[in-house]
């Protein structure tokens, strides 16, 4: 099992691979549920950390609609972070109507080849997330970030695993939001887990 850890500082993703993450999820601000890095600090972490680190494509707190300025911020900032050579991209665009946004979500995944990219929770808020997903894998999205609709992983574990069933190994469903040691056992059919495991010092299972 690969074990995402969401760091929104240089120093807790330091900690978090000595613990024994397998990949870092970069941002910052994550009591916003986390916005788009500073360059300079995501630079250092790429540099500095042995492990591969994804980096959020977010640029503002709230619903996932955003203006033209947002989305050409959106775009420069995955061209930045490629450079600065993360391994993957994390973000996504919705509708009004709280379906995915294809044309622009699209762009951002044509964009962010040949790094991996994954749709992050703002798959949790889709109207109808089955419909939604089998648009992500038209899409060629990796992975979808999400807890199965619910305000945590646990609560929408069923969902989760209809999820995967669904997906036929087509996209990867990795379930995040409030999995820690004591509950990652509910999560061991998955291959990777999303999380941020601030109260761990060990990761290894």
């Amino acid at each position: 099992m690969i074990i995402e850890v969401c760091a929104e500082s240089y120093e807790y993703a330091i900690k978090a691979e000595k613990a024994g993450a397998d990949r870092i999820e970069f941002c910052r601000d994550l009591h916003l549920d986390g916005i788009t890095p500073d360059h300079e600090s995501a630079k250092k972490t790429i540099d500095k950390l042995n492990i591969p680190v994804f980096v959020l494509i977010r640029p503002r707190e709230g619903d996932f609609n955003y203006y033209k300025k947002e989305f050409e911020l959106m775009k420069a900032d995955i061209i930045k972070f490629k450079e600065m050579g993360c391994k993957g991209i994390v973000s996504g665009i919705l509708n009004d109507d709280k379906t995915i946004d294809i044309e622009r979500t699209k762009e951002l995944v044509e964009l962010s080849k040949p790094l991996e990219f994954t749709f992050h929770r703002a798959f949790d808020v889709v109207t109808d997330p089955i419909k939604e997903l089998e648009k992500l894998i038209q899409l060629g999205v990796d992975r979808v970030l999400t807890s199965g609709q619910k305000d945590n992983a646990i609560e929408g574990l069923e969902l989760l695993k209809e999820f995967k069933n669904i997906s036929k190994n087509r996209i990867k469903i990795m379930p995040g939001s409030g999995i820690n040691k004591s509950n990652i056992v509910n999560f061991k059919s998955f291959e990777e887990i999303h999380g941020s495991f601030k109260k761990e010092t060990n990761l290894k299972l």
